[in-house]
């Protein structure tokens, strides 16, 4: 197999704030495999809060060329992921843009989508969430009105004041909220104070309140909280979901936390056999990442892959967005092509 990849700076329409930062670009890199007469695309997106840089990444893509380019078609692709996740512990996102690849490359080999490549149902049009970052008051109105098509919303908080924001929100809108916390809460009385103040406020879930390392403080907030808690930052794969022990009543399975679409897969089953909740989620990633998640739509709870929709300079082709959902196209593979040349030196 021979792989090539383009680092690329994604824009945001309006500057994204979270708890800790606010950006106005995300840096990510798209990855190609080719064999045959087939290509695979595939992305590692790379915001701050993931830790992973630009610079590690491309040199992990690079360590892992000599072991793509023995690797054929012919082999069970898990075979291929195996080798490539033992070349680090760490580079999850770079792993996850070779995965992403992968299995677009055999799906298309194969002639099949991918949720066919992974015996999934096909996913009939979904609804996600649109997320609202954290802004001015006239910003925020300015957000709100852009993402009228949607049916829920995504709120950043872990402000200095989320009361606030969100009092600013309902005076906005009533449409059912997803908190999105960031870690941003730093006490589980804090945290249950607000989230009791919440529960007449329309509010789905609460997504990672708490500092990851809180783990004993987050099961305790679990226990007590009137709205279900969502981790994020605390799990990335599925050793982490193993370890939970009740920290949490649901996940928010990321491609990039995940290492790709394989992982993702066994997180998503662990989940059902244990009645945990599911969210798909993405980073902030182009139509590439969020059509490989949009793969498995059928088998989340919640969806929250609207991150193509905050972009300028989104470079694929890939699912689209009508009325608030997510619609698949019925191309093979993860469903996405270049809209340019993006791999031209």
């Amino acid at each position: 197999m021979n792989l090539s990849y383009k680092p690329y700076f994604l824009e945001f329409k309006h500057p994204f704030g979270v708890s800790g930062n606010t950006r106005k670009e995300t840096p990510t890199v798209f990855v190609k495999l080719q064999q045959d007469n087939f290509t695979g695309y595939g992305e590692a997106c790379l915001p701050v809060y993931l830790g992973e840089t630009l610079e590690a990444s491309l040199d992990f893509l690079n360590q892992a060329k000599p072991v793509l380019m023995e690797a054929s078609l012919k082999q069970p692709l898990e075979e291929i992921l195996t080798a490539i996740d033992k070349l680090s512990d760490k580079n999850n996102a770079a792993k996850a843009g070779i995965d992403i690849a992968l299995h677009d490359l055999y799906a298309k080999a194969s002639n099949k989508a991918c949720f066919q490549l992974l015996n999934i149902q096909k996913p009939g049009a979904q609804s996600t969430s649109f997320t609202i970052g954290i802004d001015s008051e006239e910003k925020m109105a300015q957000k709100i009105e852009e993402a009228k098509a949607y049916s829920v919303l995504k709120i950043k908080a872990g402000t200095a004041d989320d009361k606030a924001l969100i009092k600013t929100v309902r005076q906005l809108t009533d449409k059912p909220l997803y908190v999105d916390v960031n870690q941003g809460w730093k006490t589980k009385e804090y945290a249950l104070k607000m989230i009791e103040w919440m529960t007449d406020k329309n509010v789905v879930l609460i997504e990672q309140p708490l500092p990851k390392e809180l783990k004993r403080e987050m099961k305790w907030l679990s226990e007590r909280s009137p709205i279900p808690t969502f981790a994020d930052e605390s799990v990335k794969r599925l050793k982490d979901l193993e370890e939970l022990d009740g920290a949490f009543q649901g996940i928010n399975i990321k491609l990039m936390k995940c290492t790709g679409l394989n992982e993702a897969h066994k997180m998503i089953l662990h989940c059902k056999r244990n009645k945990l909740k599911i969210l798909l989620g993405c980073m902030a990633e182009s139509s590439c990442g969020t059509s490989a998640m949009a793969q498995l739509m059928a088998l989340g709870d919640f969806v929250d892959l609207d991150a193509p929709q905050l972009y300028l300079n989104d470079p694929f082709e890939g699912l689209s967005y009508q009325a608030g959902k997510i619609y698949l196209n019925n191309f093979s593979g993860i469903g996405v092509e270049p809209k340019t040349n993006l791999f031209k030196n």
